[in-house]
């Protein structure tokens, strides 16, 4: 599949400021955080009851809690997610050349946008916050994300009758910050959308297949 084309020349600038605001939002976001608020269960802040709450955690690895293997897994996480920044924002430009769905490339703003915010926070943090990990290689580029936002489907034991996670404490939401929800809503719009923003192939015309000897009128 390949992008829809528009009539519409498309500014790369509007899609880059797009993706600057969320990642202004979610420093802002990370800061106040840390600033403001103690880390763990004694610093949670209910917000719409208890299924949705602010909870100051750190995230070594990647998006929703997932984590490559120590001592430089960290390291390549951060590698990756600094290639894949250069290549959204060549992606965005090329798009943009392309004349492409504006709202396509808006998702892929938005994709870039979390994808900058953790990086900031996988670059620096270990030196701004002090936050790298016991016994980090370098604080450098082994800083943790920080994740606040805490929806709390379901926190507890499950029945011990249960086969292979019965008695087991599980929780079945991870915490996550504005930089990952960013990157979550850009590709959910762009999978929603994507008979509005791909061109679908259409199928080679079938061969005209030649007369048969059947309809050739005999010579008598």
């Amino acid at each position: 599949m390949h992008p829809t084309l528009t009539t519409r020349q498309q500014n790369a600038a509007k899609f880059f400021l797009l993706a600057l605001f969320i990642i202004a939002i979610d420093q802002l976001s990370k800061w106040a955080v840390h600033t403001y608020m103690q880390p763990g269960m004694a610093g949670e802040i209910p917000v719409f009851g208890n299924w949705f709450k602010l909870h100051y955690t750190l995230n070594p690895g990647m998006a929703f809690g997932a984590e490559l293997p120590a001592p430089y897994g960290k390291l390549v996480l951060t590698a990756f997610r600094l290639v894949a920044v250069f290549g959204l924002s060549y992606y965005i430009i090329r798009l943009c050349r392309q004349r492409a769905s504006g709202g396509y490339i808006a998702c892929m703003a938005l994709i870039l946008g979390g994808a900058v915010g953790n990086l900031i926070d996988s670059i620096f943090y270990g030196i701004i916050y002090n936050n790298a990990p016991f016994a980090s290689p370098t604080r450098w580029f082994y800083g943790q994300v920080i994740d606040m936002l805490y929806v709390d489907i379901y926190e507890g034991f499950l029945p011990q009758n249960w086969p292979l996670l019965g008695g087991k404490y599980v929780s079945l939401w991870p915490i996550f910050n504005i930089a990952d929800s960013s990157i979550f809503v850009g590709v959910a719009l762009i999978l929603l959308n994507q008979s509005r923003f791909f061109k679908q192939e259409e199928p080679a015309p079938a061969s005209t297949s030649s007369t048969s000897e059947a309809e050739t009128p005999a010579v008598l």
